[in-house]
């Protein structure tokens, strides 16, 4: 079974490799984040790490049974008990309800373990498998958003 786990500074090599493999993937229902983002990448990874030791973010991956990658997922900008989620999920694992396990995973660590009280996500319109995971998982339409679709969840235990 997979395991969604925090992000580790050993795991740099493994992300960026997900990431490179699944770009093209990504892109068909987000923008790219573009070249410099892979150039760059090192200098990210050690940012992340930064962040998620201050507080600021919890960043996870899921991963699968021999180590690969299946997923990122994403607890940040973490003030006043509410954050944002996003997340990503390599081709190799979409259509096998692993987004919709690690989002639950993820809402009820984000009450345990980060006090979090509320959640909010965003899709692209386009993005409807992405809409149905968050439903799925408890979210509700919250209106618009900058990308798109504004859900948002209560993860009160």
């Amino acid at each position: 079974m997979p395991e969604l786990r925090r992000l580790h500074a050993d795991d740099a090599p493994a992300v960026l490799a997900f990431e490179l493999a699944n770009r093209a993937w990504f892109t068909s229902t987000i923008s790219d984040r573009g070249d410099e983002y892979f150039e760059q990448f090192a200098d990210r990874h050690r940012a992340a790490l930064a962040e998620q030791e201050a507080g600021e973010c919890a960043y996870y991956l899921l991963v699968a049974e021999d180590g690969g990658i299946l997923g990122r997922f994403n607890l940040y900008d973490l003030s006043d008990g509410a954050a944002n989620l996003g997340y990503r999920v390599g081709l190799d694992a979409v259509g096998r309800g692993l987004a919709t396990v690690a989002v639950r995973e993820l809402c009820r660590l984000a009450a345990a373990e980060h006090g979090l009280r509320t959640l909010r996500a965003a899709t692209s319109r386009a993005n409807v498998a992405s809409q149905r995971v968050l439903l799925k998982t408890g979210f509700v339409p919250a209106g618009p958003a900058e990308i798109g679709l504004a859900f948002q969840r209560d993860v009160t235990p």
